[in-house]
């Protein structure tokens, strides 16, 4: 249930219930603006035929008090979804949704009957868990701006940190929230950068909405961009990876789609190849080092290099404290 649905919903509510309706009532207890309440008055009359006028002695009010608002119809199956899925949002994003999809529950439990809508939240509650590793320290405050930035296409102030490097601040064109690997990122326009780029919300430190809009750049293709990642990076030429798995480590390469150009080249002895193109080579070595000696790189030769350098980091280190 979207936020101006349960505006509606409520309008409805006021409406056969005060005993006059006007907008200031209807502002304070929707807690939007005027011009909210009457973008909604609107709505209800052009999209739903709702007989509503006005007069100064009753305010806002049904000319014909049996007309009803269109139900929304849900079955045991459906709503159940709608509350795993509650939960899976929440489990991702933190709080950010927290408040809107406790009332949006609330509000579609109202629909079932209160025994059956007891048990479906309990099954939900007790069997079905959802754990997406540590949890991150997402803003709903600069979620939200980040999301109205998207919807209106309005320009963004970030104080951005990345750990290792100094702080930044960056004017970006908010292209679209998406979340890769139970990471929340906002794709857009780096007008530091001149190009699209990846930024964690949770590493925003400050946001401010500018006064510019803006229009998405027509040579960006989403799903290229976002075909072209290897988890969760971008930028960079377009490269072949190359890598072989050991017998032992490849069923768990085979039980899933990693990238959408991937190709696997079956080998007697039960091990494989994965080829894909991707930009970036950063994280396909975090990726590779995961799986320890079941993996090793074929090719491009700087990610060869890459995984060579870092494991002889890693050796020295362990020399080093075996030393002392």
């Amino acid at each position: 249930m979207t936020r101006r649905l349960e505006r509606l919903v409520k309008i409805d509510y006021l409406l056969r219930t005060l005993p006059r309706t006007t907008t200031v009532e209807l502002k304070k207890e929707l807690e939007v603006s005027n011009r909210t309440v009457r973008y909604d008055i609107e709505f209800l009359r052009d999209r739903f035929d709702a007989p509503i006028d006005w007069n100064r002695k009753q305010g806002f009010h049904y000319t014909d008090p049996s007309w009803r608002l269109p139900s929304i119809p849900l079955t045991q199956g459906e709503f159940f979804a709608l509350t795993l899925g509650a939960k899976i949002l929440s489990s991702y994003s933190g709080s950010v949704y927290q408040e809107q999809l406790e009332s949006a529950i609330r509000q579609l439990a109202k629909r079932l009957p209160e025994p059956l809508w007891v048990d479906l939240q309990q099954i939900a509650d007790d069997s079905v868990m959802f754990r997406v590793g540590a949890e991150i320290n997402l803003s709903p405050a600069i979620w939200q701006v980040l999301e109205e930035a998207c919807q209106k296409k309005q320009r963004v102030w970030i104080r951005y940190a990345t750990p290792g490097k100094p702080v930044s601040e960056r004017e970006v064109d908010p292209y679209v929230l998406h979340f890769s690997r139970s990471n929340p990122y906002l794709t857009g326009w780096c007008h530091q950068r001149q190009e699209p780029r990846w930024f964690r919300v949770d590493r925003i430190q400050a946001i401010k909405l500018l006064d510019q809009h803006f229009e998405i750049d027509p040579t960006f293709d989403r799903e290229a961009h976002f075909a072209s990642a290897f988890q969760h990076e971008v930028g960079g030429v377009p490269q072949e990876m190359v890598i072989w798995f050991d017998p032992s480590t490849a069923p768990y390469i085979r039980e899933r789609r990693w990238h959408p150009t991937q190709q696997i080249e079956e080998h007697a002895d039960g091990s494989l190849t994965l080829r894909f193109v991707v930009r970036g080579l950063n994280e396909v070595k975090r990726w590779v080092l995961f799986y320890g000696r079941g993996a090793r790189v074929l090719g491009p030769p700087a990610l060869v290099a890459m995984v060579r350098d870092e494991i002889g980091g890693i050796q020295a280190q362990y020399q080093q404290e075996e030393r002392e």
